[in-house]
């Protein structure tokens, strides 16, 4: 039995009739960018996370910069973020012209270590970015009592966390803002690439509405200097279809991670995911720690397991972070995961059956 990391096909053939149907809608109504079918999209997400506002845009690291633009970080400002997530996150920041400013993880639960946070802010730091990593939330309420207490922004990097809790409270709502990656593979995924931001803040809103519609807020009158970068009608109305089912799908992913956990919690050799306390995570992805992780991932997916790594290099390892000036042994905790964490497979349509076959092909390769 092949038995993938993410089956988005399996995922198509539940909800087929409404996406066409809603995709035959924007297509006959010919409003492709901003339209309605985004607008509604807008206001159910918004709704969903709890926040006043939100807002379509082109994918995830253009949520991040455009929120980062927004709330006015820019040249020679420093913004803090973990060095342990998809490298959108420092992108991000080195394209409004600032300098990302690592700090190791907590070992727990892959997010930034808060106790460690306070001693890299300087007189250059203006934000904090804390990644949302997995699925499972960062320490919020210690996060905006550093951010009061240095006068900081805070921008929440979502991208994997669509309606994780965070003492009951749903990630991307506390910060100045929220920002979503609705790339295919992730629990709320678009057809194509997508993004969004949340916020309570109108004017944050506002600014990211014209940032990315080339700094315009009405046609051929340009406030500021903008992008393109605006979420399309066809995404919108995919992502409205998929907002009806993305409580259960949320749910039948816990209760995978539920099921590998009591499966594989006498493997001495496997390290599974912890989940905080103040927690209620969403499992984007289902991470093991174990030795020999290449090794294991080689012949898991040989016996047709789709085992991946997400991620086995920490952004101050990357090539393009050299500048930086950080290398190996910076942040250890960071490190560590990246040689030994592996996802198992862990979507919605996964059968009682697949799951024991993932997890008895887990116990046979690790021993």
């Amino acid at each position: 039995m092949k038995i993938p990391q993410a089956d988005l096909k399996a995922q198509y053939a539940t909800i087929k009739n409404e996406v066409m149907q809603a995709i035959s809608g924007v297509i006959e109504n010919t409003q492709f960018v901003r339209g309605p079918a985004s607008k509604a999209f807008e206001e159910s997400f918004a709704r969903y996370c709890e926040t006043e506002f939100a807002v379509g845009v082109a994918n995830g690291t253009d949520a991040l910069m455009l929120a980062l633009r927004a709330v006015g970080i820019g040249a020679g400002d420093e913004v803090i973020t973990s060095p342990f997530t998809f490298t959108a996150t420092g992108e991000a920041i080195h394209w409004v012209g600032a300098k990302p400013v690592f700090v190791d993880i907590d070992p727990e639960n892959y997010t930034i270590d808060v106790s460690k946070i306070e001693e890299k802010i300087t007189d250059r730091t203006r934000a904090i970015i804390p990644v949302h990593l997995y699925g499972h939330p960062a320490d919020m309420d210690a996060i905006l009592q550093i951010a009061r207490k240095h006068d900081l922004k805070v921008i929440e990097d979502a991208a994997q966390a669509h309606g994780a809790l965070y003492k009951g409270r749903k990630a991307g709502c506390f910060g100045h803002a929220g920002c979503f990656s609705f790339y295919p593979g992730k629990n709320l995924g678009a057809y194509g690439d997508a993004g969004g931001v949340v916020t309570n803040d109108a004017k944050v809103i506002e600014n990211i509405r014209k940032l990315g519609d080339h700094g315009s807020s009405k046609k051929y009158e340009n406030d500021m200097l903008g992008f393109n970068s605006r979420l399309d009608g066809i995404q919108g109305a995919v992502l409205n279809v998929k907002m009806k089912y993305i409580a259960q799908w949320t749910k039948r992913r816990r209760e995978i991670a539920q099921y590998y956990n009591e499966a594989l919690k006498d493997a001495a050799a496997i390290e599974t995911p912890k989940e905080s306390s103040w927690a209620e995570a969403v499992y984007h992805l289902y991470v093991i720690q174990v030795d020999n992780r290449d090794e294991i991932k080689q012949k898991l997916n040989e016996a047709g397991i789709g085992a991946a790594i997400h991620y086995p290099r920490p952004l101050h390892l990357q090539a393009c972070y050299d500048f930086l000036g950080q290398g190996k042994g910076s942040f250890p905790v960071s490190e560590r995961a990246g040689e030994r964490v592996l996802s198992l497979p862990n979507y919605p349509e996964m059968t009682e059956g697949m799951l024991v076959e993932v997890v008895g092909k887990v116990k046979e390769v690790v021993g």
